[in-house]
């Protein structure tokens, strides 16, 4: 069972937060482990469990850029680790961005992450999961590699 099938709501990249919510709420009272107390071993390790997963499952549902990789991989493309090949045109773009003074390299950053996520986010918001093509599958996806990337710059100039 997915995330998405966890809180009975639909596949998307924009997650309704107020039902996201009120569906977490429904799975911990039912899932909290105070509730098993008085019970087996068992079920309490059971309750515990699925507690755990309802709280990563939230986590994630409640992070764009964390649904965004939990989406790609139930699409199976994206893996863990996984090495992928940016755009020359970007990693030169990114070069000189990790070359530049720290603020200069930090405005930068911010704005080119905002371009990209402008380029994106018709797919983002119209997101569906019965009628998303391959090829917005995979523009999302390069979208998340950037995104990453550029995250690691500003990371960096912050730190």
């Amino acid at each position: 069972m997915n995330y998405f099938e966890l809180f009975e709501i639909p596949v998307s990249i924009k997650v309704d937060k107020a039902l996201l919510s009120k569906k977490y709420v429904a799975l911990q009272r039912k899932f909290h482990p105070d509730f098993y107390t008085q019970s087996t071993e068992t079920e309490q390790a059971d309750a515990l469990e699925q507690s755990s997963i309802v709280n990563k499952a939230v986590k994630t549902l409640q992070n764009e850029e964390a649904t965004i990789k939990y989406v790609l991989q139930l699409k199976g493309l994206l893996e863990e680790d996984e090495k992928y090949v940016l755009p020359p045109d970007f990693l030169m773009e990114m070069m000189e961005l990790n070359e530049a003074e720290p603020a200069d390299s930090k405005l930068q950053a911010e704005s080119y992450s905002n371009q990209i996520y402008t380029e994106i986010k018709p797919i983002i918001d119209e997101y569906d999961d019965t009628t998303i093509t391959p090829k917005a599958l995979l523009q999302l996806k390069e979208y998340y590699f950037k995104k990453k990337y550029i995250q690691r710059i500003l990371d960096r100039t912050d730190g």
